[in-house]
């Protein structure tokens, strides 16, 4: 008998294995045809049953005790093979080997492993892991992480899942996805684009209806209630994203014309969201329960505002050219505007802040920004219960900074000679000590607290050692020190680390990632930060407003299906609509110092999703650039346990280890820390307190983008889903164009350009 025909009789065994997890069940007798293109259901979910797949092949890492699928496809219809598949990491605890003959025992196990094999697991049910931070799994409880790569909104091709994940008992997942630049060649041999939103977003949905489906069928373990989304900068957003539209219906056409498994088109134009397994019908959803994401680069639908407005809040930030300014400053009203009509409202209790100063939080209080150029002087006129809110945020940030000193690792400390300390001084010191030691600068960090983890993983889960293909990551160095300055407006004074040597072109490029020219659709960025002119792509204000006009007119006429391709890369769309299935949890670190996205647009995900129901949380970690550390003992795996711990019953609660004191001083030879003493205020038992137009200058200081500020000009902050094979990132900010218009006689004007 051969191997295929072995498969197909155990298939049909373990068919019933894993249904624990199913949200759903119906009897499938409906009659409905169902269809996904040109291929049937049926044809589908055999194709994407991996058990009845010959080629895919398991190896076993010994190291971290995990077996890893190849890679294979994660739809039917793929576009693009390279860049539509999956592989899955899962530990060797939930694995008893690899059934390689048919007859449902494991052949190869970990023991007598030698290469690769052919095969199907066979799944250890009995078996535990109990993660670091002490939470347990079983093969049908535990998490699957989606690694979301796409950095830059970039096609990201198929990788092997790494294993890291593995020791803590997660299931770990690496899907490839199509994005800008994507290219695919018709049966005539004629190339066209396939990388425009919202491919790379549905072809991670996809992937987690393919690994849903084989947790369904008994081929991988898993708990397809747990899913979680992580990744960072453009992965950042997509895993914000993939847990913003979680089963959304607007996606579905998307996912059936490559062939996904889990979603068809009836003959009546309904939808079915549900595979047959054994004549019942399982629901399969593309959403996820929780999600990590780190840098997340999203909403662009109001990024270029919300940026103009935190730059033009600092009275003394100074902006390349005066077109520029005067766009900031009609921006800035754009987005009051924008913000008062959503009516937002926050409880006072969910995000811990007592917004309307009257002694408790026990209220719901509307969000607004106010203009008032006298009682805001200092903030250019803006204030009000929503910038409140982003101050409180800032503040809290650096307090749980300074709270958490105990955990840093090899810090090096002085005294106020700038001596440092013995080792019996640092192992004397106590909290406030090093509150107050952090706050006058007279510190070394250690080289561990600025390498940026997300989470401890490779961006997009890749194997082990080797970096995705694509572009990197967009971002700064994380946990950099702050820039120069002074109080009251300014960043107090300091210096770059030892071994950061600002004038080295290596160093400048890193803020974008996306490319090493500007000024091209190529490039993710549209200018120098020298640049003294407005424009590398035209020589009028007239020839790019018209540009403008045309692209935006384009993308409001809608894409093959009708919709708005910003209107389905916008989560604030999603997020609590009824069509939507809201993740349980949500945490979003960004860099307080990065220059890629403004705070607000993390912040009015925070909102959003605490109004939806969604425990969420937003970190702006003080120090850090873009795609930031995990740092002071956090980690994507304590999240994942503690969350787990708080929603799942019967599991463990989950608490972070306690800091270990430090004995011995680390070894830097002087301070590098920034003092900020004469702006930070600091009370006797260590609260901190600054003001708002300080906030904002830390901002615009800390942060810095090839063009500060904002990517208005040319095309747009971060314009990277919405383009063509020769125009891939084209204009599509509707607020940008209404200042365009509403102001062109004086912008005109102002507009300069190095064209001829």
């Amino acid at each position: 008998m051969t191997f295929k025909k072995f498969i197909a009789v155990i298939t049909a065994l373990t068919l019933g294995v894993g249904f624990t997890a199913c949200s759903a069940k119906t009897d499938s007798s409906n009659g409905n045809s169902s269809t996904s293109g040109s291929t049937d259901k049926s044809t589908i979910e055999a194709t994407l049953n991996i058990a009845n797949n010959t080629e895919l092949t398991w190896t076993y890492s010994s190291s971290d005790d995990a077996w890893v699928m190849s890679i294979v496809s994660a739809v039917a219809n793929p576009e693009l093979s390279d860049y539509q598949g999956v592989s899955v990491a899962v530990p060797g605890a939930y694995v008893t080997g690899i059934d390689t003959d048919g007859d449902g025992t494991a052949d190869i196990t970990a023991d007598n492993y030698s290469e690769e094999i052919n095969g199907v697991l066979i799944i250890d049910n009995d078996a535990a892991v109990t993660s670091e931070n002490g939470q347990v799994y079983t093969a049908s409880t535990a998490p699957v992480i989606i690694n979301t790569g796409a950095a830059g909104y970039s096609a990201q091709e198929n990788q092997l899942a790494s294993t890291s994940n593995c020791k803590n008992g997660y299931i770990n997942v690496a899907c490839g996805n199509r994005g800008k630049q994507s290219t695919a060649t018709d049966e005539d041999g004629n190339t066209y684009y396939t990388g425009d939103a919202p491919d790379c977003l549905v072809d991670q949905k996809n992937a987690i209806r393919f690994v849903k489906y084989n947790i369904l069928l008994g081929n991988l373990p898993g708990n397809t209630e747990y899913f979680v989304s992580t990744g960072g900068s453009g992965g950042g957003a997509h895993a914000t994203m993939v847990a913003a539209t979680s089963n959304n219906s607007v996606y579905y056409d998307y996912e059936i014309a490559q062939g996904a498994v889990g979603v068809y088109k009836n003959s009546d134009d309904s939808y079915s969201t549900t595979v047959t397994i054994n004549g019942t019908d399982y629901e399969i959803s593309d959403g996820v329960w929780g999600c990590v994401a780190y840098s997340a680069i999203t909403s662009l639908a109001e990024a270029d505002m919300a940026m103009a407005f935190e730059y033009y809040l600092d009275t003394d930030y100074s902006f390349n050219t005066d077109f520029q300014k005067q766009v900031a400053k009609y921006l800035s009203e754009e987005y009051m505007t924008y913000i008062n009509e959503k009516n937002l409202t926050v409880d006072e209790a969910s995000v811990g802040f007592d917004l309307d100063s009257d002694g408790d939080m026990d209220d719901t209080v509307a969000l607004t920004i106010e203009y008032d150029e006298e009682k805001y002087a200092d903030t250019n006129g803006y204030g009000g219960t929503y910038l409140t809110l982003y101050l409180s945020e800032f503040i809290s940030n650096l307090q749980w900074y300074v709270d958490n000193l105990d955990y840093s690792d090899g810090w090096t400390w002085f005294d106020s000679d700038g001596n440092a300390l013995s080792d019996d001084d640092v192992a004397s010191m106590t909290s406030l000590d090093k509150v107050q030691a952090f706050i006058d600068g007279r510190y070394a960090k250690s080289s561990s607290d600025g390498d940026s983890e997300m989470g401890g993983d490779l961006p997009g889960g890749a194997s082990d050692g080797e970096l995705p293909s694509g572009d990197l990551p967009d971002g700064e160095i994380a946990d950099g020190d702050m820039p120069d300055g002074a109080p009251d407006g300014d960043m107090p004074s300091g210096d770059l680390p030892d071994d950061i040597d600002n004038s080295d072109d290596s160093v400048n490029n890193i803020t974008s990632g996306m490319g090493d020219e500007v000024g091209t659709p190529d490039a993710g960025t549209t200018q120098g930060t020298g640049s003294g002119v407005d424009s590398s792509n035209y020589s009028t204000f007239e020839e790019m407003l018209e540009a403008y006009e045309a692209d935006i007119a384009e993308i409001e006429d809608g894409d093959e299906y009708g919709n708005n391709q910003v209107t389905l890369y916008d989560p604030l769309n999603y997020i609590g609509a009824d069509t939507t299935e809201n993740p349980t949890w949500a945490r979003i670190m960004m860099g307080a110092s990065e220059g890629d996205m403004s705070m607000f647009s993390s912040l009015n995900l925070q909102i959003a999703w605490l109004n939806a129901g969604t425990d969420a949380t937003i970190e702006w970690q003080w120090d850090g650039g873009h795609v930031p550390s995990e740092i002071f003992g956090e980690s994507l795996s304590l999240t994942v346990d503690t969350m787990y711990g708080e929603y799942v019953d019967g599991a463990v609660s989950i608490t972070k280890a306690e800091a270990q004191a430090q004995t011995e001083n680390g070894t830097a030879t002087e301070a590098t820390g920034t003092d900020i003493s004469d702006w930070v205020n600091v009370s006797d038992d260590g609260e901190v307190s600054f003001s708002l137009a300080d906030a904002v200058s830390y901002r615009t200081n800390g942060a810095s983008k090839a063009i500060p500020g904002f990517d208005v000009i040319d095309y747009g902050q971060e314009t990277y889903e919405f383009g063509s094979s020769t125009q891939d990132a084209r204009h599509f900010d509707k607020y940008v164009l209404k200042v365009f218009e509403e102001h062109q006689d004086e912008l005109s004007e102002l507009f300069t350009s190095d064209k001829e």
